[in-house]
């Protein structure tokens, strides 16, 4: 895996409306973990995608009306079954963060790198998606000199009281290992 002109190799790109580009002369210093699953607690469809795609029916499902208007994205999607989505290039900035502060820093998306990751804050995480979080975390950091392992939080952390992923079974302490 490689990072070509912004993108992942190896890896599906679903090149999403909801990007735009960062402000001019701000580097890319942080990365938050994300979990999203639609509806909520229920796996493997092709709802995420519709959703960062600006194409999510709201009549498919009655959680779906409330969100099929709202326009988000992230960088990457990790699967459970550790495929890799990408939706934005790395250089461009996602719409992944909302209102958010990073050690009292606003405007996260502006920033950051947002990777989903596919999940709930009721479910243990697949290994395989650890193994391919800490692969593209590990290629970010040598290709980005101005991230490294500290710069990494939860969407909870930034946005505490408003957001709760990815939710007390994402496992941080295994992610460490697997990236030291």
């Amino acid at each position: 895996m490689q990072i070509v002109n912004g993108l992942l190799t190896e890896t599906s790109y679903h090149p999403s409306p909801n990007q735009d580009a960062r402000p001019i002369d701000t580097a890319i210093t942080g990365i938050v973990i994300h979990s999203i699953s639609l509806p909520p607690g229920i796996f493997g469809d092709n709802y995420i995608d519709d959703l960062f795609l600006n194409r999510l029916d709201p009549n498919a499902h009655p959680y779906f009306i409330n969100i099929a208007e709202v326009k988000v994205s992230a960088h990457l999607l990790i699967r459970r079954t550790g495929e890799i989505i990408q939706y934005v290039p790395f250089g461009q900035r996602a719409w992944h963060a909302g209102v958010s502060s990073w050690d009292g820093r606003e405007r996260c998306n502006d920033f950051t790198i947002g990777i989903e990751l596919e999940g709930s804050d009721h479910d243990k995480y697949e290994p395989a998606q650890y193994i391919q979080l800490s692969r593209v975390i590990k290629l970010l950091k040598k290709t980005i000199p101005t991230l490294s392992q500290q710069y990494l939080k939860g969407h909870d952390e930034i946005s505490p009281g408003r957001k709760t992923d990815p939710g007390p079974y994402f496992d941080w302490d295994y992610l460490m290992q697997l990236l030291a």
